[in-house]
């Protein structure tokens, strides 16, 4: 059974939501058999990186907040992530453009290091507070997962798997996803946000009782003729 989840690392609850996602598979008895696909989702794709600045400093120039307006925004989605065991320095995080980013799960995934590439790539903005728009720094995440150094700055230096994060994107707009996480069971269930882990454990087996073949027929026997030709 496969589930596809629309996230984007600069999106505090999109890691927050993968934490409970995960606490809920480990919780069901049928996890070795569930695919997780990645998928890409842009927030703000006309963000201009500025290494210079911090996220503090931009809620407060682009909200038009006073920085403590700003610290008790950020503050809520702080909370969440250490309830949720994560530990957040959402007020040091980099603005920073994610696609580049996504081009890099886009050719982890296609080595089969998409849940990998996610977890560390979060690990890198939120709480290492790192730019995910340079290369050094994505070429160091990919590394550390075990990934072609070379390869990584080669494809990052060129437009590969672009064409991979916009599909995605456009398959995102088509189901109606407006926002992220977003996670979708067998194609079937669908959870929005960063919601509790028993929620993801009840869709979890919900979409699993339908994804399973029906058990044997129960079958009430009459008069037939079977393969052989015998009748009776």
């Amino acid at each position: 059974m496969e589930i596809k989840i629309w996230s984007d690392v600069r999106c505090p609850f999109c890691y927050i939501g993968k934490k409970k996602f995960e606490d809920a598979l480990e919780k069901f008895p049928q996890k070795e058999g569930v695919k997780v696909t990645w998928k890409s989702f842009q927030l703000d794709p006309n963000l201009k990186t500025d290494a210079s600045t911090s996220t503090l400093d931009y809620f407060v120039k682009t909200k038009g907040v006073s920085a403590e307006q700003a610290r008790q925004m950020l503050g809520g989605a702080a909370n969440m992530a250490r309830e949720a065991g994560l530990d957040f320095k959402l007020e040091e995080t980099v603005p920073a453009n994610s696609f580049m980013a996504h081009r890099l799960i886009q050719l982890a995934k296609s080595k089969g290091l998409g849940n990998e590439i996610e977890e560390v790539l979060f690990k890198v903005h939120f709480t290492e507070a790192k730019n995910i728009d340079d290369v050094a720094v994505l070429v160091d995440a990919a590394t550390s997962i075990g990934m072609d150094a070379e390869e990584v700055k080669k494809t990052l230096e060129s437009d590969d798997f672009a064409y991979e994060v916009k599909q995605d994107e456009m398959e995102a707009r088509n189901i109606g996803v407006r926002g992220v996480p977003f996670f979708v069971f067998n194609d079937k269930y669908a959870v929005s946000g960063a919601q509790p882990s028993e929620a993801f454990l009840q869709t979890l087996e919900k979409a699993w009782e339908e994804f399973q073949p029906k058990s044997d027929l129960e079958i009430s026997q009459g008069d037939s003729c079977d393969i052989d030709g015998s009748c009776n």
